[in-house]
């Protein structure tokens, strides 16, 4: 079961003496991928209840009767749970020398608002994402060799082709099932498992906030997060989604934060030199995974026949790219571009000089030039289901 964080997580400490952390939703894979990487070391989960009485002493020496004295390698899965993560992590990594940390934690948002201080230069984050639709054919036995065709194809001008694709395998089919269930691991030998994905969403997703007391309102945290999943690839209109829903927009901006940094979703900015007519400020809504976000709207309806096939296909496109993008290190910025006038750049990628506007269709249509006649310096690609891979 191959991983792109593989070789990055098994060759960190040949880098780095710093505590790896490892950062991602629920039943990504985390815990699987440091114990296969790290098949020796001394595992804790802090979901069991003594290991996290211990560990919430504080205490080295307490520490050191949990700890065994020849480990080299100590895990520790779900950190986010103890009241003082970093501080627990802190008293390890400077008072047992040797000993390398390798943690995980399903809310980023909670470890960085809790260890970012005492673990600032002590720590290495490394975030993991549902599967990318490389390892997911992996995985399902279709390819041998991870890669990240979605993204080179994009970025490099002698790989991008935007004629249709011949395939050795079936495609449409393949992602048809993609767009409609998602890339989580459990869905390699679950396939279509649509329980698994709505008991995922109504607790699973949840279960981390609420214990970690993120939210005050789940009934709103919920119809908020379903409210959003119908508007992937829309502008979030902050006051209509208070209004909706009878809640203050502080609050709605807070939750959303929360979201993105559990990553459940995440937010696309405009992309804007200050011209008059380009929007400058409202976001986009997407989710990391169009599995989770087709059970939030209870909808596993046949793909043909949806009117938000266009959109679930932009979704699963823009969301292989972050992913992708993250792994190899090519550190692009996202954004999406629109005028006023309604002309539109489903997403575009900046990197220095460097300036690549992306149309995302899944039925291919006239390429939009008006990106390129306001910016001649950028390159413009077109995806469509027929040619992304």
């Amino acid at each position: 079961m191959k991983r792109h964080l593989d070789m990055k997580i098994n060759k960190h400490f040949e880098k780095y003496k710093q505590v790896l952390i490892l950062l991602g939703s629920r039943q990504v894979g985390k815990t699987t991928i440091v114990k296969k990487i790290f098949p020796k070391g001394d595992y804790f989960l802090v979901d069991n209840e003594p290991i996290r009485r211990i560990l919430e002493t504080y205490d080295i020496e307490t520490y050191k009767t949990l700890i065994n004295e020849n480990s080299k390698e100590i895990i520790i899965d779900e950190i986010h749970l103890l009241d003082n993560p970093g501080r627990a992590v802190k008293i390890i990594y400077d008072q047992l020398e040797n000993i390398r940390m390798i943690i995980t934690g399903s809310s980023s948002f909670h470890i960085k608002n809790k260890t970012g201080e005492s673990l600032a230069g002590r720590k290495i984050d490394y975030n993991i994402y549902p599967l990318t639709f490389s390892e997911y054919l992996n995985q399902k036995g279709i390819e041998k060799n991870l890669n990240f065709n979605i993204l080179e194809k994009i970025i490099d001008d002698k790989k991008y082709n935007p004629k249709d694709q011949l395939y050795t395998f079936d495609i449409k089919n393949i992602l048809s099932g993609v767009l409609m269930y998602g890339q989580y691991p459990h869905l390699i030998k679950n396939s279509n498992d649509e329980k698994y994905l709505l008991n995922f969403v109504d607790s699973l997703i949840f279960k981390d906030i609420l214990e970690l007391n993120l939210i005050e309102d789940k009934k709103l945290a919920k119809d908020l997060l379903k409210l959003l999943a119908f508007q992937i690839g829309n502008l979030i209109n902050y006051s209509e989604l208070a209004s909706s829903l009878k809640a203050d927009q502080r609050t709605i901006k807070r939750y959303i934060e929360i979201f993105e940094q559990s990553f459940i979703l995440f937010r696309l900015y405009p992309y804007s030199k200050n011209k008059r007519d380009e929007i400058s400020k409202a976001a986009k809504i997407f989710f990391y995974d169009t599995g989770v976000r087709n059970a939030l709207i209870g909808d596993f309806s046949d793909l043909e026949s949806r009117v938000d096939k266009g959109a679930l296909f932009e979704n699963f496109i823009i969301s292989e790219l972050i992913k992708q993008d993250s792994y190899s290190d090519t550190n692009f910025k996202f954004y999406y571009w629109r005028t006023k006038q309604g002309s539109e750049i489903d997403v575009v990628l900046e990197k220095g000089s460097a300036l690549i506007g992306v149309e995302i269709k899944y039925k291919r249509k006239a390429a939009n030039k008006a990106f390129k006649n306001r910016y001649p310096e950028a390159r413009v690609r077109l995806v469509t289901a027929d040619n992304f891979y």
